[in-house]
């Protein structure tokens, strides 16, 4: 949510509260004054001033406004120390040790990207921005570091279109949204101006996974494959992992079809045989082979 856009709703609050104030305070002296002997009319006219208040915040609450169409910017953030610390643990060549020592003297400690979600009523289509400093990252490369993802979701049909590079391949990967098993929490976080509630899940057998959605923007969508919440997805953390992903900003525009594409290249596959394609590449690669499929997997 902009700045203005906060400052207004401030604003508004603000002026409500004084209002709402002012006159309970104005109808109580006036009573006091006026009505004293009258103490039946008295009682009735706070009544009347008490739901007159209710009819004020009932109109300042109808004019809030639910956005369904827009855009979010969101930053995914890995913290690359501890990711290349975990590889190094488990491996047992000593070129690793030496890798790492050598990125942690001369790069940042957090990889960050960006990407954009794009959605409209019960559509959505998550595109990640190229990474203009791909080539700092030389020796070392994680995939669940990277953005391989341009997802486009109908949450009404409960289907997503995903364009999914893979290495050097890329697949066209059509299948059912993945349903997630939400534990709804009373925590509540601001993101990009929007009050937040927690909820925590775990998928592909093992990754915990917390998010933020806000009921502020009723579409059921998220970053990445992240969906099936009471509103949407503004933020992201798979803690074991070390990943994040965040909304900087939510503009709340139209969005035209042009900006609502589904991605068409690509190798045809289902969730399945994407599954059963990348094991059997990763076949003789070892304890990676697990974790570079689960990353390929999210």
């Amino acid at each position: 949510m902009p700045a203005v856009t906060w400052l207004i709703k401030t604003a508004i609050q603000l002026y409500k509260d004084i209002l709402c104030a002012q006159l309970a305070g104005i109808s109580a002296k006036w009573a006091d004054q006026h009505l004293l002997k009258n103490k039946n009319m008295k009682h009735k006219l706070i009544i009347l001033s008490f739901c007159f208040l209710l009819n004020v915040s009932s109109l300042f609450a109808q004019n809030v406004r639910f956005a369904t169409d827009g855009v979010i910017e969101f930053e995914k953030s890995s913290n690359m120390f501890a990711i290349m610390k975990r590889q190094m643990e488990k491996s047992s060549s000593g070129f690793m040790q030496q890798a790492y020592e050598a990125y942690k003297r001369n790069q940042p400690q957090f990889k960050v990207l960006k990407s954009t979600l794009v959605f409209s009523k019960d559509k959505t289509l998550y595109t990640p921005i190229a990474d203009e400093n791909n080539s700092r990252n030389y020796f070392f490369s994680d995939p669940s570091t990277g953005q391989s993802n341009t997802i486009y979701t109908d949450l009404a049909s409960g289907l997503f279109t995903t364009q999914k590079v893979v290495y050097e391949e890329t697949f066209l990967v059509k299948d059912t949204t993945r349903k997630i098993n939400w534990k709804i929490t009373s925590e509540l976080r601001t993101i990009a101006g929007y009050e937040c509630r927690r909820a925590n899940a775990v998928i592909l057998d093992s990754i915990y996974v917390v998010a933020f959605y806000t009921d502020k923007i009723p579409v059921s969508g998220g970053p990445e494959s992240f969906t099936g919440l009471p509103g949407m997805i503004l933020g992201v953390a798979l803690p074991h992992e070390n990943i994040t992903w965040f909304a900087k900003t939510v503009t709340d525009k139209p969005v035209t079809p042009n900006e609502l594409k589904v991605p068409t290249k690509g190798k045809p596959v289902n969730n399945k045989t994407l599954r059963e394609t990348i094991n059997s590449a990763l076949k003789d690669w070892g304890d990676y082979a697990q974790s570079a499929l689960k990353a390929f997997l999210l």
